[in-house]
């Protein structure tokens, strides 16, 4: 046990290198200890019963909401260490809800997660991790704003609204759909130095073709989820240009069949080879 709490000591001191007072690394690293230990509930006052002379509620508090510290650093020096302990091959998309039953908590709306199954009152997290096939870990995260909560939406819920300054949420903070977080996030990890070639998603990220579209742009492979309603073209399909007759703006090439659903094509695949698997292209 002893040895434990060496590497922990060791680990968080690593990940908190750049915080500039003594008493940010003791309560940084009894705040990760805390995570850590065995307890179903992980806000401050519980952790604070578990950890015996570090147990201090208000000094653990004061770490977390109001001691200044630059978040991204502790990220990218995470992300450094995972990168070398994983020797990640993919790059993983997610996201996660926190199931909440009241409305004191920032960005707190009834929204679908995962996490639950349904639509449901929570927070909704989206985080990006290094992976393979035998570990993971998320090093980058974003809180996701939902559009009732952003003063500038028409879908705007003034009791919302009216509780972002007491959540500490900035000023400037809007809504942003969860695919542009997910780039954005990327776009963060590899200016740290973390570049994966390979992006891993679900159809909640790979039913957007403006996410698959920034993949793209970014010179990154991916391999998505998609649902069956997306319309898509066989892969050996081309766009043809009609004849121009000479009069009028020039025909614009386009395909020669309608675009089909996801789930017609690869139904047609299947009876076609018999394998269940289709190429397609999402339009």
């Amino acid at each position: 046990m002893d040895q434990v709490r060496e590497d922990l000591v060791a680990f968080t001191a690593e990940m908190l290198e750049a915080f500039t007072r003594t008493d940010q690394h003791r309560w940084g690293q009894a705040y990760v200890r805390g995570l850590l230990l065995d307890g179903r509930r992980k806000s401050v006052e519980p952790m604070a019963a578990r950890l015996g002379e570090d147990g201090n509620r208000q000094a653990l508090a004061h770490f977390v909401t109001s001691s200044p510290w630059d978040w991204a650093h502790v990220r990218a020096r995470l992300a450094w260490r995972m990168q070398e302990e994983i020797d990640p091959t993919v790059l993983v998309v997610d996201d996660t809800g926190f199931l909440k039953d009241g409305d004191a908590s920032a960005c707190v709306s009834r929204q679908y997660t995962g996490t639950a199954g349904k639509v449901t009152n929570c927070q909704v997290g989206v985080s990006v991790h290094l992976a393979r096939d035998h570990a993971f870990a998320p090093v980058n995260w974003r809180l996701f704003l939902p559009k009732s909560w952003d003063s500038g939406s028409d879908l705007a819920d003034p009791l919302k609204v009216a509780r972002r300054e007491r959540c500490g949420i900035p000023a400037d903070m809007g809504h942003v759909e969860k695919w542009q977080l997910a780039l954005d996030m990327i776009d963060e990890t590899r200016s740290w130095g973390v570049d994966v070639p390979l992006v891993l998603a679900d159809a909640g990220y790979g039913d957007s073709a403006a996410f698959r579209l920034g993949l793209k742009q970014r010179g990154l492979q991916y391999v998505v989820g998609v649902s069956s309603t997306p319309t898509a073209h066989p892969a050996g399909a081309r766009p043809v240009t009609p004849p121009y007759s000479g009069t009028g703006r020039p025909p614009a090439a386009k395909y020669p069949d309608p675009a089909r659903s996801v789930k017609a094509l690869v139904i047609m695949w299947r009876d076609r080879d018999g394998s269940g698997h289709a190429t397609i292209l999402l339009t």
